[in-house]
Order: structure tokens, then sequence, then C-alpha cells
């Protein structure tokens, strides 16, 4: 199913707190880089400036020099009684003269341009990482509950297209804003210099094109926001096909995936071609003003030199050489005000680009670490849950005054139909979120007032859910354990009943399990996890269906494993096959979020009630069972799947 962004915005609320994001970036990371963005500005103002040199020499060499109609000095529009100590006597000399200070402006220019591109692309670079990394690090901090409503696509999308677009701005963005804004201001008083009187006229378009420009970013800024949502619901679709392959083509629907794809690249297209109509518009329309412009002040300008006498209201003479520099800069002028436009158009998407950047580092966190929080003391290993209650949100309790303790070393199995909340409530142990009501304790010590990382680092976890890393077998063991050697991955290889396995594939430890372990089987996977538990050592123990992907005699081998690994330290174990727990110290049932039983296996099955009838439907025995539980498994598959469908 996709998701529609433009209604289901997962950084909406966050956005619209944001006032001003580019003057937070420029605040909380471009200070740290002030040093190459001053270098990189320095070098960009000396870079134009001897950019603008050139055309003035020409001015000068047709007027001085060629045509004699005036001195070299008096031919500068500016600082002629600086330059005239320094001026060669002949004509010849001052013709060297010119050629020299045209080429050392070229190559001195050039190193200019050189520490230009040094300093800007220095500041963006760093930008850049510093803002990847800050908001990978600040997501991958926030509650499962974030994860559970968020997209992959949508994340990637801010990685990587969000931050990359910030990241042009920062450097081709703010180079080509100071590259013009040198240019037109020092254009501009070369202009007046010359003929304060031309250079009105070149002036003329300049309020048209602003204003122009203004109307540009009014349109144009609700047409990049749609189109950055529509990017993310493209790469969601795409990331969310990718992942389910296999299904795809086991299912025979190729064809029903790409009409879906389809469709959300459609929608990327329409919103992307609307903004692309509106900047193609843009542009054009502001070369004809630009263009006008040059027309009436060459046509002006032209007629001054032709008819050697000013026309109309204009006064003063306008020599050949002055009106070749003046074609030449008014060209160089209009034009980069037009392109102003340009950077406007990058400024605003790097503008949505960071806002939804910022909405996701400021998404809330629901599980929050007290100031105060001292590390986890693991003596005995005593879990107490003392009227726990928890809901995903307040419309729904899933976990309902919850109740139980576990001595240190024992085992403790949750037991109950799909959707009872055996998971979400060993969830709650780790703090993967936090109790609504009640309290969860560890040797008295409550968990929301210890750090997170010391709980975490003593609490093992098996998923059922095995999830491995692109990389090495060995690397996927040690990892959470890094300082783990080959000797102590092995042993731990060996009581998951892993070695052998490994031992066989093509490079042993060292064979690539290839993205989320798609080389392996879904049971090598699961025993791959339970070692690296195994290798971690834990004070507690969580295993969530951990032998739910193994057959029968992979689980006998495993289960036997797990039975000398939990010993001496305090075990939950969640398992539909009820087999591979009836042997815990004791046994907690569940339905609906509450404890509706609890005993020994064989006190369950004296009392008959649930666990008996679940039990019962392991054994095959289904026609015994009573048809108030099947009405009952009934109603709970029907609103299992309302809530999938939700």
């Amino acid at each position: 199913m996709s998701v529609d962004w433009e209604e289901d915005d997962p950084f909406e609320e966050q956005r619209d707190k944001i006032e001003n994001p580019m003057k937070r970036l420029f605040a909380e990371y471009g200070m740290r880089y002030k040093f190459q963005a001053i270098v990189g500005i320095l070098a960009s103002v000396f870079a134009r400036i001897l950019d603008l040199l050139p055309p003035v020499m020409l001015a000068v060499a047709l007027d001085a020099v060629f045509r004699e109609e005036t001195t070299y000095a008096e031919a500068f529009p500016l600082g002629s009684s600086l330059i005239e100590p320094y001026v060669p006597a002949t004509q010849l000399g001052q013709f060297y003269l010119t050629v020299g200070i045209i080429a050392g402006a070229f190559f001195l220019g050039a190193g200019f341009h050189w520490v230009r591109n040094w300093g800007f692309n220095g500041f963006a670079q760093n930008i850049q990482h510093d803002v990847r990394t800050d908001t990978y690090d600040k997501m991958q901090r926030l509650n499962m509950d974030f994860f559970a409503d968020k997209q992959t696509g949508e994340m990637m999308s801010i990685l990587s297209n969000d931050v990359n677009r910030l990241e042009r701005f920062l450097n081709d963005g703010i180079n080509s804003m100071f590259r013009l804004s040198v240019m037109v201001v020092g254009i501009g008083v070369i202009l007046f210099a010359y003929n304060w009187q031309l250079a009105l006229v070149a002036l003329l378009p300049v309020p048209l094109i602003a204003a122009f420009t203004y109307l540009f970013i009014r349109i144009i800024q609700p047409k990049y926001a749609k189109v950055r949502s529509t990017v993310g619901n493209v790469n969601s679709r795409l990331e969310n096909n990718l992942g389910g392959i296999q299904v795809i083509k086991s299912s025979t629907t190729e064809e029903y995936e790409s009409d879906r794809v389809e469709d959300v690249s459609m929608d990327y297209f329409d919103a992307n071609w609307d903004a692309i109509e509106t900047r193609i518009k843009f542009f054009p329309s502001l070369r004809v003003i630009a263009g006008i412009g040059f027309v009436v002040t060459f046509f002006v300008g032209g007629l001054w030199v032709f008819q050697g006498s000013p026309p109309g209201p204009f006064t003063g003479e306008l020599r050949e050489g002055t009106f070749v520099a003046f074609v030449l800069y008014t060209q160089r002028f209009i034009w980069p005000m037009a392109q102003f436009g340009q950077i406007i158009n990058m400024y605003q998407r790097a503008r949505a680009s960071s806002a939804r950047m910022f909405g996701l580092m400021d998404e809330p966190h629901r599980v929050a670490e007290d100031p105060s929080a001292v590390d986890l003391e693991v003596t005995d290993g005593r879990v107490e849950y003392d009227d726990v209650t928890f809901g995903y949100d307040e419309e729904e309790t899933i976990v309902e005054d919850v109740s139980f303790e576990v001595e240190g070393g024992e085992t403790l199995a949750l037991v109950g139909p799909t959707g009872a909340g055996k998971s979400t409530i060993l969830k709650l142990l780790l703090r993967m979120y936090d109790v609504d009501e009640g309290a969860i304790r560890i040797d008295d010590q409550d968990v929301r007032e210890v750090t997170l990382r010391s709980l975490r680092e003593r609490t093992g976890y098996v998923s059922q859910d095995t999830f491995l890393f692109y990389g090495t077998v060995e690397e996927n063991l040690k990892y959470g354990t890094f300082g783990a050697d080959r000797e102590e991955v092995i042993e731990a290889a060996k009581m998951a009943e892993a070695h052998e396995f490994i031992q066989n594939l093509p490079e042993g430890y060292d064979t690539e399990v290839g993205e989320r372990g798609v080389k392996l089987s879904g049971g090598q996977r699961q025993r791959i996890s339970i070692a690296r538990a195994i290798l971690k050592d834990p004070d507690i123990l969580i295993l969530d269906e951990a032998t739910s992907d193994v057959d029968t005699e992979t689980e006998m081998l495993i289960q036997r494993s797990i039975d000398k690994l939990t010993e001496d330290r305090t075990t939950f174990a969640i398992a539909h096959r009820l087999s591979t727990i009836k042997d815990a110290e004791r046994i907690v049932v569940l339905e609906d979020g509450r404890i509706v039983e609890r005993g020994s296996h064989e006190d369950l099955l004296d009392n008959d009630g649930l666990y008996a009838h679940l039990w019962g439907v392991q054994a095959g025995e289904i026609d015994e069972l009573p048809q108030e539980f099947i009405e009952r498994a009934q109603r709970r598959q029907a609103r299992t799947e309302a809530q999938q469908d939700d």
C-alpha cells in the first residue's frame, strides 16, 4: 500500500515549527567552518575583480594606445592619479603594459579561483558530512514506534537526496551568489564611472527583473515542496518492492508491482514537471528582459558614438573604446542579474531539504534518558513487572495490568495467540518503548532510572526477525562484541550449533553473507543471531521465538545449547512451539494483553484453559477443542487482519 505524502507527511508537524531552517543550518553548522567560508568569499571577491579588469584594459588600449584620443591614465575609469606615475612614456611601452596587466589578471585570477573553490568546497563538504552523520545518529536513536510509522524510503530520501541538495547550494549556490554579487557591484561602479547617464539606461531592466524573480519565488516554493514529498513516495515503493522481490516473483505479481511503481513515478513526474514548466518559463523571460536592456543600451550608446554628439537629453562625450567596454560590461551585468533567479531556485530547494532534515532531527523522543540515570548493576538478575500497562497510541492498549516476577537464573516463558502482546512485553524490558503505567525493575532498579546503554549491554535479545548486516559471517557474529577474538567467536558458534555449517561455507567465517544475509537460509541466519547473543554473554537473555525459522532437527540441537546457555542467567522465552518452553520454571499465558493463566506446564494442562487448548492444537487434537476457543481464535484473527488493513 503506497503512502500519500501530501496527506500523511511524516515531518509536517516538525517542519511547521522551523521558522528559518537555513538560518539554523548556518548557525549550527556553518560557524564550525567559517574559516573556509571566509577564504572562499575573499578569494571570490578578488577573483571577480580581476575578471573585470581585461575589458577596462581593452578600452584603455583603444582610446589611449591605438587611437590616442586621450592619455593612458585618463582612459582609466577609476584611479587615474594612482596609475599615472607607472605609465611608460612611449606608445609601445603602454602597449606592453596593457598586455602585462591583462596577462597578470588572468594568471592571478586563476590562483584566486583555485583558492575560492578550495574554500567553498571545503565549507560545503564538511557541512554535508556533519549534517548527514548527525541526522543518521539522531535517527537511529529515535524510538521504535517512530520507525513503525515511517517508511525507509523517506528516511533514505533525507539522508541522501536532501543532504546532497544542501551541499549543492552551499557550494555552487553560495559560490555563484558571491561571484554574481561582486560582478554586479563591480560592473555597476565601472559603468557609472565611465558614463553615469548611459549606466542608468543599462540599469532600466533591473527593477523588472527583481519583481519577476520575486513572483517566481512565490510560485515555485510550494511546487518544490510537493516534489520533495513525491520523491519520498517513490523511494519507499522501490525500497519495499526490492526488499520483497522474492514474494513478488513467487506470487507472479510483477505486472501489478510495475503498475504501482508507475503510479508513484507518475505522481513524481507530474509534480516535477509542474515545477519544471514554471522554471523553463521564468529563465527565458529573464533573458528577454536582459536582452531588451542590452539592445537599448547598445542603441543609445551607438548613436552617441556614431553621431559624435550625445543624443536627446544626454550630455558629455563617449569615446569608442569606452563604448566597447560599456557594451561588454552591460552584457555581463544584465545576465548575472537574471542568474540570481537560479540561485534563488537552488536556495528554495535547499530550504525545503533543510526543513525536512531538521524535521527529522526535531522528532521528539518518546523514550528519554534521565540526565541523572546511573548504570544498571545486575546482582541476582531478578526482574519484576509491576502493573504494567502500555499502548502504542492513546486509542488502543496493547498490554494491560501485567504483573509477574522472575528470580535470577530462572526461565519464564510467555505464551499466547498472535497479537497477545508477548513481544511487546519484552521490548518494554529493553526500553524500546516506555510503559504508560506501572514499572519494570531489575534487581529493584527501575529501568527508566538507568542508562539505556547499560540496560541493553546487560541484556541479550534474539528476535524472530533475524537481521544480518552486509559483511562476513564473523563480522555479524561479533556485532556488538567487536573485541571478541576468533576463538571466542567459534565457541559461541558451536554453542548455537552454527560452527559446522559455517565451516562448510566457501570461505568459512570469512564468507560474505550478502545484503540482509540473503546467501544464508533462515535457519542459518537464526543460529548466527543466537551465537551473537551467546558471544555477548548477557545477564538477562530474551528469546523471541528464537527457533522459529529452523527445522525440527536443528531446533533440537539449538534447544540443547540454549538449555546450557540459560543455566545461570535470567531468561525470557517466547515460542509458538510450546514443546520448546514446557520445561520453563514458570509459564505466563497472555490473551489480548492480559495475563489469563500462569504456572508450570503440567499445572496449565490440568487447568484445561487457553494453554491446554494451544497445546492441543499443536498436538493435532483440533476436533477435541471447545467451540468457544475456536470462536475466540476467529475473532482474534479478524481483528488482526483489520489492523493490518488499517
